[in-house]
């Protein structure tokens, strides 16, 4: 593992009206922890969108024509850039408001909370990790539950 990340940059851009979401600074807070350790330098962007942009680029891009809570988009590596090159560009988080809302609602938990889930979620799938195999899905979801408490935050899995 490295120490870091040594140099952070978060960009949040909000689609919608921000009332009831998070600030920049708490999604920046809540990926630094997802990173931390993990990756020494990242770039990574945020954009919250409502539900129908959530649903065209969950349409587009996984051929599923519903908005889903996180979409991750990782950056690739430029074909020709030598490997000694710095490449910092993690990728993209896309959340989906009204879907985080509504999800938090029936899950019984606080938004932000939610929020904070979804983004250290997101982060993790940026950095590779997946749950499309059960194995992968509980040690995934293990590590969001220890980044969760650092935060402070239950877990997001229990009932």
């Amino acid at each position: 593992m490295t120490q870091g990340p040594v140099t952070l940059e978060v960009s949040v851009a909000y689609a919608l009206p921000r009332k009831g979401i998070p600030a920049a600074q708490s999604f920046r807070r809540w990926v630094h922890a997802a990173l931390d350790g993990r990756i020494k330098d990242a770039d990574l962007a945020i954009r919250i969108v409502d539900a129908p942009e959530g649903q065209h680029l969950n349409a587009h891009f996984r051929g599923k024509n519903y908005a889903t809570n996180v979409l991750s988009f990782p950056a690739e590596r430029p074909p020709g850039l030598p490997k000694s090159a710095r490449f910092p560009l993690l990728g993209d988080l896309v959340l989906c408001a009204p879907v985080i809302a509504r999800e938090a609602l029936e899950q019984g938990k606080t938004l932000s909370a939610h929020y904070a889930h979804m983004t250290v979620h997101g982060s993790l799938h940026l950095l590779g990790w997946d749950h499309e195999l059960e194995a992968d899905a509980l040690a995934m979801e293990q590590l969001e539950r220890e980044i969760l408490a650092e935060l402070g935050l239950d877990d997001p899995y229990a009932e």
